[in-house]
């Protein structure tokens, strides 16, 4: 009776899963598998070798490690200065990076396409004071800018939460042992934070392979990334099937990239 109730009390649970992910991913699978007469087929998969798909995907890619790279850069001493603040501000520093986090994506994209124009505050201000204005909308430096800024928090809070469990004990430990600061990080501090390390990274390149509203919005039609030509095969082609098929082989990617962090994950504990 009690393992009834706990299924019954589960159950909007896997009617939401069936509904929102298996029915969908389903339809990919599908859609990207076959053609539009019900044949099997792997063009709609190969079609990402096209020149346009590739420089596509290529691009999506190496924006990606780049904004990726820089949250990390930024994220590390940041979320390190905030776990070493005092408790009873931790709460409010968190909320500081999650503010902006509860308006819409669109909207903070929008805000960004604003500052960034040729007539935009930024550029305004720059020509107010005398120096030249800066030409950064439509470039892959103003979709990495939009892909740092939203997807920054990401990278910070797993950091953080992987340097806050971090007993003070084996700090100080070490420093009884004459590690000075530098050695306390390189061989405390940091090893035990890379699981968070990994974890932000993750969070941070998956959605950034897969973004099409900030590419569009921040770096104008001249520049496509892979997220990009897939919305564009739903929405304008109507083109599902081949849609679906370079959905699946971004889905390939983003599970690559998901399973060599769980090694080196894997293999980071094992060191430790």
């Amino acid at each position: 009776m009690k393992r009834f109730g706990t299924i019954l009390m589960a159950s909007p649970y896997f009617v939401w899963i069936v509904i929102f992910i298996v029915v969908p991913l389903f339809m990919i699978f599908y859609y990207g598998l076959f053609d539009r007469n019900g044949n099997f087929t792997l063009n709609n998969i190969t079609a990402i070798a096209s020149p346009v798909h590739s420089k596509a995907l290529l691009l999506a890619i190496l924006l990606a490690v780049i904004a990726t790279a820089i949250c990390l850069i930024i994220a590390y001493p940041l979320a390190y200065i905030l776990s070493r603040t005092s408790i009873s501000r931790h709460g409010y520093i968190v909320l500081l990076f999650i503010l902006p986090m509860w308006m819409n994506f669109l909207l903070r994209t929008l805000a960004w396409q604003t500052l960034l124009e040729k007539t935009g505050v930024i550029n305004n201000i720059l020509t107010f004071l005398g120096l030249p204005p800066l030409n950064i909308i439509n470039t892959p430096s103003a979709i990495v800018f939009g892909m740092v800024y939203n997807f920054l928090p990401f990278m910070i809070l797993p950091i953080y939460n992987s340097l806050l469990k971090i007993d003070q004990n084996v700090i100080n430990a070490a420093r009884d042992l004459g590690a000075n600061g530098v050695k306390v990080i390189q061989k405390v501090i940091f090893p035990l934070s890379v699981p968070g390390i990994i974890s932000g990274i993750t969070m941070v390149f998956i959605p950034a392979l897969t973004t099409f509203v900030i590419s569009r919005l921040l770096g104008g039609s001249k520049i496509l990334l892979i997220g990009n030509v897939i919305e564009e095969e739903f929405t304008h082609a109507g083109n599902w099937h081949l849609g679906s098929g370079l959905s699946i082989v971004l889905m390939l990617f983003i599970i690559v990239n998901m399973v060599a962090s769980a090694i080196f994950d894997k293999n980071g504990d094992s060191i430790l």
